[in-house]
């Protein structure tokens, strides 16, 4: 996600840093370079000379001239335009003081509505509400059977009938069944197209008069790049849109339509989703992207993350562990599985400061692959293999390496780490080693 683009701006920022003091034509050069930047991402035209417009007037400024650290005012110039750009602060969907409220999916077809609507729902669910999943697109049949499966699994019930019946119908009818089950939140997925036509619009603004929506939301491919732009403005002309869900994030190194559509289209982004996964759904803040694009990652995300997958008892009875220094294999092995449920290495390195230039170098799906195989290895052991280490002999290491499918160089490396891991947790400890690198462990 924006690898490019964060790419090309670091690369700026270290020329600056090079300069020491800065002149106006240094700024210059260097919005030069950010220009050419956001073009090549893909950004709109307009978009662009705005930025680097805004950007240049602060930056001319004494408090960036005269200032000792000028290169970093000029990021957090940036930083902060990135934001502005974005839509400052979070988009939270409405809430009417008489439940159930009503969101309306549109969007054309290809960009992921029908799946996003029932990622929608999960959030929401974990959020505590009761969500209400009603399949109206009846203009393709998979999409009411893709919709019903889709609840089944994450346990949310969906309202769906024969796609014989008008869209309009099945929606007043979907809202009477929302009423019956209590439901606090009706999520309604409509027809899509493969590109605007006045039919269309005409189908969603009669469903729209029956729904009378909280929250009318265009799902967006954000790989389409300016398409996505312009399919903002022309569903927001006839149907007045209230926020915008960006699907693809994960797949878009370029991030064009993410930074043009809220600037071009004046509609909020509120959600984006980053992968193919039901839980791969977040709610969009305009200051953590802006943080991963400068390569100062997305901590507050990361931490949210770990809070939702990590058990709050195993967390406690590894402090413990930790503090008396008897952590093992075993706990070690709990610690991988915990890593791998908060999602994909390569988009938790994005969240971590610095992280996502090195997780970048790597192959594609190496630090997955790294992972099964250190997960092979310790499950080929014995369980007192595991619990004390230090009895693993030549032999072991032999069998341990053939029930892996690895060699046993690589059972002396995964040994090897742990122990130095080991000595680190002793010594912290008994306080040897700075408190912030015992942090890792807490």
């Amino acid at each position: 996600m924006f690898e490019v683009l964060s790419e090309k701006i670091g690369n700026v920022y270290r020329l600056l840093s090079n300069r020491g003091k800065l002149t106006e034509k240094d700024i210059d050069d260097a919005l030069r370079q950010v220009r050419l930047a956001l073009l090549e991402a893909d950004v709109n035209f307009k978009v662009v000379k705005d930025f680097v417009s805004r950007v240049r007037e602060r930056s001319i400024g004494k408090e960036v001239l005269e200032s000792i650290t000028p290169a970093q005012q000029i990021i957090k110039i940036v930083n902060e335009e990135l934001i502005a750009t974005f839509g400052d602060g979070e988009s939270r969907l409405a809430s009417p003081s008489q439940p159930p409220s009503v969101v309306m999916m549109v969007g054309l077809q290809g960009s992921g509505k029908t799946t996003t609507a029932a990622k929608l729902a999960l959030h929401l669910k974990h959020a505590g509400q009761k969500p209400l999943l009603v399949a109206a697109d009846n203009r393709r049949p998979a999409a009411i059977e893709q919709l019903v499966t889709l609840g089944k699994q994450l346990d949310v019930p969906v309202y769906n009938e024969s796609p014989s019946v008008a869209s309009k119908d099945i929606c007043a009818h979907g809202l009477a069944e929302a009423k019956k089950l209590a439901a606090t939140c009706v999520i309604v997925d409509t027809a899509g197209r493969l590109h605007i036509d006045e039919e269309m619009m005409a189908e969603l603004e009669q469903v729209k008069k029956v729904l009378k929506p909280d929250e009318v939301l265009l799902v967006v491919d954000a790989m389409t790049g300016q398409d996505a732009v312009r399919a903002a403005e022309g569903f927001h002309a006839r149907v007045s849109l209230t926020g915008l869900i960006l699907t693809k994030m994960d797949g878009d190194a370029r991030g064009g339509a993410a930074l043009s559509i809220r600037w071009v289209s004046g509609v909020p982004i509120k959600f984006i989703g980053i992968g193919e996964k039901v839980d791969a759904f977040e709610p969009f803040y305009p200051d953590r992207l802006a943080s991963r694009i400068l390569g100062m990652g997305d901590v507050l995300t990361f931490i949210e993350k770990a809070e939702q997958t990590l058990d709050e008892q195993k967390a406690k009875e590894l402090q413990k562990k930790v503090k008396t220094a008897s952590f093992n294999l075993e706990d070690f092995l709990e610690q991988l599985s915990a890593i791998k449920k908060m999602g994909p290495i390569a988009q938790l390195a994005d969240m971590l400061p610095g992280m996502s230039k090195i997780a970048s170098r790597l192959p594609d799906g190496a630090q997955e692959e790294q992972l099964k195989k250190v997960e092979a290895m310790i499950l080929s052991m014995t369980p007192q293999e595991r619990q004390t280490p230090n009895i693993i002999g030549g032999s072991r290491k032999r069998r341990i390496a053939q029930g892996s499918g690895t060699r046993t160089h690589d059972i002396n490396q995964l040994l090897n780490q742990f122990s130095q891991m080991q000595k680190l947790m002793k010594m912290g400890v008994r306080g040897k080693i700075p408190k912030n690198i015992m942090g890792m462990f807490r």
